[in-house]
């Protein structure tokens, strides 16, 4: 069974909206992907404020927001098909939304991106709503990407996505666990930006500042790292609480960046060491999101792992930027398939489920 279908996703640093247009491939349950083209298309300032401060609004502005985004999102699909002829092409869209609140402990989690609205600028069946269902069941509805990770990705044992959050997933036998560890480019884009800089890129600002090690140890002090997996991180962590921990600590930017990667390649080491039950020699971890273009950052992620026997692995750019989007495009064929696209062994949740609202277009 072949699925043609574009995926979509707004992460959680704001850099912009993921569409990958990918061909899914299933044969006796082993599944193959290609992704044909895929683009990141930034946001316009106004665009930025209004995702940013959705959190501050009433309910009704907030629903104006969820369809005013969703059919912004199906316009910019439309666009795309047109722009790379995928006309008559596209099966399906899968469409992850942008993650608003996330309260998992009471049920309750949203993203902009009313897939109606999607639909019906569109004219294509839209899967939306993917983490629903699993928060329903009392999971934690995140990470989500696991899946994927078990049917797209199988020769490695650790999976690493360094988006505005860093999320681990990690396969014991047959069982995956994965969590969020911390906040990542969230919080380094947001010190970039004291310097005018978008981001840090390729991790130089950070390579010439100088650890300070009081900031570093109250930032590994934080109680969401002692606890138990599984766990998941509001987006909201990294900017309304550790951003003021680290203004109140007198450095430099630079030292600020640089004591940052050292809390990201600390909490990963940490992680794993957690969750990796038989042990991490001869191991392999794949590393994705924006984060994976950090040369810095991968560098001191590999000091951290090298003496655990980890070998950090980066995939092809277009696979690194967009893994993510992909996934939600598979997640959206298995719920087409009516099979399991969230695993409880990920989330706590009751049981596996299946996850997505199908909004028909024209038929």
């Amino acid at each position: 069974m072949v699925y043609n279908v574009i995926g979509l996703m707004s992460g959680s640093s704001l850099d912009g909206l993921d569409i990958a247009f990918v061909e899914l491939s299933e044969v006796r349950g082993q599944w193959s992907y290609t992704i044909h083209v895929a683009e990141c298309l930034a946001y316009s300032p106004q665009w930025l404020a209004d995702l940013k401060g959705a959190v501050t609004l009433n309910a009704r502005d907030y629903q104006l927001l969820h369809s005013a985004y969703g059919h912004y999102t199906g316009q910019q699909v439309k666009d795309f098909i047109q722009r790379n002829n995928l006309e008559h092409r596209v099966h399906f869209i899968a469409s992850h939304g942008h993650t608003t609140f996330h309260m998992p402990e009471q049920r309750m989690t949203a993203q902009l991106g009313d897939g109606a609205a999607i639909a019906a600028v569109t004219g294509l069946p839209v899967i939306s709503d993917l983490r629903a269902m699993d928060v329903a069941l009392g999971g934690q509805g995140a990470p989500i990407v696991p899946m994927g990770e078990k049917l797209l990705f199988p020769g490695y044992d650790y999976w690493l996505n360094l988006g505005g959050i860093a999320n681990l997933s990690a396969k014991n036998g047959e069982t995956f666990h994965a969590f969020d560890v911390c906040p990542a480019n969230r919080v380094l884009d947001a010190l970039a930006a004291a310097l005018g800089k978008t981001y840090d890129e390729n991790g130089t600002l950070a390579s010439g500042g100088v650890i300070d090690k009081s900031l570093l140890d109250a930032l590994n002090s934080q109680p969401y790292y002692s606890q138990a997996f599984p766990k998941s991180l509001a987006n909201d962590f990294g900017t309304d609480v550790l951003l003021p921990l680290i203004h109140k600590h007198t450095l430099s930017v630079q030292g600020k960046l640089r004591t940052y990667v050292a809390h990201i390649a600390t909490q990963i080491r940490q992680s794993l060491e957690a969750v990796s039950r038989e042990g991490t020699n001869d191991k392999k971890l794949l590393v994705t999101g924006g984060g994976a273009f950090n040369q810095f950052l991968i560098n001191c992620i590999r000091e951290e792992l090298t003496p655990l026997g980890v070998s950090v692995m980066v995939p092809d750019a277009q696979t690194a930027a967009f893994k993510e989007a992909l996934v939600m495009a598979l997640i959206g064929a298995l719920r087409w398939q009516q099979k399991t696209n969230v695993l409880s062994s990920v989330t706590g949740a009751a049981r596996d489920s299946v996850n997505g609202t199908l909004w028909l277009g024209e038929g």
